[in-house]
């Protein structure tokens, strides 16, 4: 009777340090100190207007046919082609892999090709490429462009994510403590629940999927100019509607910067140098800011906003409550709030839910007694995925646009972001271009981009609203 009791209080004790360990494990990583130069804001820089430019892709429906505008891909290889000392690129989503029955343009082999024909004519240059490992379905196999790159001495820098602060804690909790230090394989025996056309994946590379973190960036860098945008260059997502901010020189340095924060997770690589030469000042001012600034400069901006002033969001996920708070806020004192959404029904063929948005939108406009006026991109299957927001304020207007939804898992320093703040008066070019962006789509000029918010409104279900309060409160979930 002795001994027993002995045994269940060894498995007790035992219990006990587990849970004690997993809490400290736990809580370390939801606030663990950020790496330095994570969570950044620049100064702010004052440019000319022939220093920044608006890009956008966009599909459309005219006369009964579906058309497609590209111009970000497009300025994207420009910008490789003009480069002369050192490009730093940094993207979430890069490889040729989509489903099998469709076929899209080879974006990714384009961009690789103009890497792989830059370093073939400039052997020293400093070419630096930073990504994501959801593209090796979490380092399961090879990527064939990052092995073309790598022939070619390009720095290939997949982010080492256990170095940012965990967004589940409830299961990144036992991930640490069990299952980070298990080896990598590329004999992954698992269908690959990513993409059909991508190899088998390990468990591991399962239980790294599960703990829902990425580096989301979509940038590039140069000596001569900053391209910040929502687009990934990834074949699936080619046909995506996006936006893009482009600011010559001003920001190449705090760019530098950043990139190297996030580079030196994985590891120590040599970043060039840049001095910043003497610009022209204008009457355009642009500001880099990176994960929770970027909450910031949206929080500070939404509660300034009162009557007389317009806020627009152009945004693929809006769910973070700080924002969604913001907007009532704003809905009170008067502004005049139009959202354009993504309705969250498909992602990459397959059917979702559309959480988080069709719910959001439903909150917003009952909470506000549908002060908040809403309307949907209607080019389904392709994505709305833009995340800007513009707001004209009575005396400026201020845009804030680059990789980061509106959630809280991209603007509460778990993934790593950039976005660019841009402040002008309403009559600078590059406010115009945005406002008339906004409104062709808002009023289909030319085209049916959007449709109106009744119809994809739904009463949600039980089921469907279980499940959305459960991910809500575990923060189990992609938003």
């Amino acid at each position: 009777m002795k001994k027993g009791l002995d045994t269940r209080g060894k498995w007790r004790l035992f219990a006990i340090l587990f849970l004690s360990l997993y809490v400290i494990v736990m809580m370390y990583n939801v606030y663990r100190p950020l790496p330095d130069n994570i969570s950044y804001k620049s100064r702010e820089w004052s440019v000319s207007d022939e220093n920044i430019d608006f890009y956008y892709n966009l599909t459309g429906e005219k006369n009964g046919k579906t058309f497609y505008k590209e111009e970000i891909f497009t300025r994207t290889l420009q910008i490789i082609d003009e480069a002369e000392q050192f490009i730093v690129l940094d993207f979430f989503l890069f490889n040729s892999y989509h489903e099998k029955e469709k076929e899209y343009p080879a974006i990714a082999r384009k961009i690789t090709d103009a890497l792989l024909a830059k370093r073939a004519e400039n052997p020293n240059m400093s070419i630096i490429f930073i990504t994501d490992e959801v593209n090796s379905s979490y380092s399961s196999h090879d990527v064939p462009e990052f092995e073309a790159m790598k022939e070619a001495d390009i720095e290939v820098v997949e982010t080492n994510l256990d170095a940012f602060r965990d967004p589940n804690p409830i299961y990144s909790g036992f991930y640490r403590m069990l299952f980070t230090w298990w080896g990598d394989s590329k004999e992954g025996w698992l269908p690959n629940g990513l993409t059909d056309m991508a190899p088998d994946m390990t468990v591991r590379s399962y239980l790294t999927l599960l703990n829902v973190k990425a580096n989301h960036r979509k940038t590039i860098t140069t000596e001569k100019t900053t391209l910040i945008s929502s687009a990934n260059p990834h074949d699936a997502s080619y046909y995506f509607a996006n936006v893009a901010f482009e600011v010559k020189e001003a920001l190449v340095g705090d760019m530098l910067k950043s990139e190297k924060a996030v580079a030196d997770t994985s590891r120590q690589i040599d970043f060039p140098e840049w001095t910043k030469p003497s610009q022209k000042q204008g009457s355009v001012h642009v500001q880099l800011v990176t994960e929770g600034e970027i909450q910031e400069a949206v929080k500070k901006e939404l509660n300034a906003a009162g009557k007389g002033d317009e806020i627009w969001l152009a945004m693929f996920y809006l769910a973070d409550r700080t924002v969604i708070e913001g907007l009532k806020g704003a809905a009170e004192r008067g502004a005049d709030i139009r959202l354009i959404l993504d309705t969250n029904k498909n992602s990459f063929g397959r059917k979702k839910t559309g959480l988080p948005n069709i719910p959001m939108a439903a909150e917003l406009r009952e909470d506000t007694k549908n002060r908040v006026k809403i309307r949907w991109f209607a080019q389904s299957p392709e994505q709305f995925h833009p995340k800007m927001m513009y707001i004209k304020h009575r005396n400026e207007a201020v845009i804030i646009s680059g990789s980061a939804n509106h959630t809280s898992r991209n603007l509460n320093n778990y993934n790593p972001e950039t976005d660019m703040k841009i402040r002008a008066a309403h009559d600078q070019p590059i406010i115009e271009e945005v406002d008339a962006y906004m409104h062709m789509l808002w009023e289909n000029k030319g085209a049916l981009y959007t449709d109106p918010y009744d119809k994809h409104d739904e009463k949600m279900s039980i089921g469907k609203r279980t499940i959305y309060s459960f991910q809500k409160l575990l923060h189990f979930t992609t938003f």
